[in-house]
């Protein structure tokens, strides 16, 4: 009696073949991760500025984002994440002014593996209109470890608020002019 069946080699090619195709295959889906882990950091950034600047206007007070460490308070200039990274990485708030005391009003936590950068500590919103004070309003997201694929412009987020507040996404990095 003879049994249908697979040998044992075209089992094993099988198998190679399949581990061939998931070995090729295993760096798209790792570059698609961490595409998508930026785009969703950087339109985490962009509502969160667009909240803080609605909320100035409705609640005719100053509101600012800033970023924080893991007791929801502000960091000051210079001071680093309780990770030890100096970007905003660590996360962000929003914060109302009310009778003297900041308010916590909106909270964005940490991701490590995205890098946040940008020469603001802190953004201030002011009302009646919801207009930015300060200037080199620009944060730049992109992945934090680099791979040869990762390197380019294309991998880098542009977030640029202009003087009355409103915030815009450009792909590239912040100084390529997009």
């Amino acid at each position: 009696m003879k049994c249908a069946g697979f040998t044992l080699l075209e089992t094993m090619a099988v198998i190679v073949l399949i581990a061939i195709c998931a070995s090729t295959s295993a760096p798209a889906f790792v570059a698609w991760r961490v595409r998508d882990q930026m785009d969703a950091r950087a339109n985490a950034l962009l509502g969160t500025l667009s909240y803080a600047r609605s909320e100035a206007i409705r609640r005719k007070v100053r509101v600012s984002v800033c970023r924080v460490d893991a007791a929801r308070q502000c960091l000051a200039a210079g001071k680093r994440c309780p990770s030890g990274l100096a970007d905003w990485s660590c996360g962000w708030a929003v914060m109302a002014d009310h009778a003297g005391a900041s308010l916590l009003l909106r909270m964005q936590p940490a991701i490590d593996e995205i890098a946040v950068a940008s020469a603001l500590t802190a953004l201030t919103f002011t009302p009646p209109a919801g207009q930015t004070i300060g200037s080199l309003r620009n944060f730049e997201i992109a992945p934090r470890v680099t791979s040869a694929s990762t390197r380019s412009a294309a991998w880098r987020r542009c977030i640029r608020v202009a003087a009355g507040g409103r915030a815009r996404i450009s792909d590239g990095a912040c100084g390529s002019g997009s």
